[in-house]
């Protein structure tokens, strides 16, 4: 058995020349040449660890059977997309409901990930080092900070940049055209 074997069998990288293959790097290409996708080593490795779930199979084959192959497939490229925006859990919810529905349309799972992710509760929040500034607090639910009031809060520094100089333009606009007829 070589390493490659070794390799795929256990979805480690332990060989010489061995490649780790993300199925989110090719999806876009996959969009135009969906056909690929089944036998990729990349959809290989997502399956071997994890990533490409039963649920995912369940509805490219449902996909596939409604819309053909090559729709199928294109269906479950741009379902894959979502991963890249929201929680894999939370897709794979939603194309549970999907799949409950009977739709193989990824505006429709977006918004259920988007319900599972709510009901998971508050995403975790990314700052900037420090605690964040006290008028970016959520202010609670009955009360809204417009954004022009919170800009007039801090003053901005004045313009130390020199105005621009208009008299080359001037300039410009005042010659006569050479009339090309003559």
């Amino acid at each position: 058995m070589t390493t490659t074997n070794a390799t795929r069998e256990t979805g480690g990288l332990t060989g010489r020349g061995a490649e780790h293959l993300v199925l989110d790097h090719y999806l876009e290409a996959l969009l135009t040449k969906p056909g690929a996708l089944e036998r990729s080593e990349a959809l290989h490795q997502a399956r071997a660890e994890g990533t490409f779930t039963a649920v995912h199979e369940a509805f490219w084959a449902a996909a596939k059977k409604a819309l053909g192959d090559t729709e199928g497939t294109k269906s479950l490229v741009k379902v894959l997309l979502l991963h890249r925006h929201q929680q894999h859990a939370d897709v794979v919810t939603g194309i549970r409901a999907a799949l409950a529905a009977g739709t193989f349309n990824e505006d429709v799972i977006a918004p259920e990930a988007r319900k599972a992710a709510q009901a998971a509760g508050p995403a975790p929040t990314v700052t900037a080092a420090g605690a964040p500034a006290p008028e970016l607090l959520d202010p609670g639910p009955a009360q809204v900070t417009p954004l022009t009031s919170r800009r007039l809060a801090r003053a901005l520094p004045s313009d130390q940049r020199p105005l621009p100089r208009l008299e080359q333009w001037d300039e410009l606009l005042q010659l006569r055209r050479k009339d090309s007829s003559s």
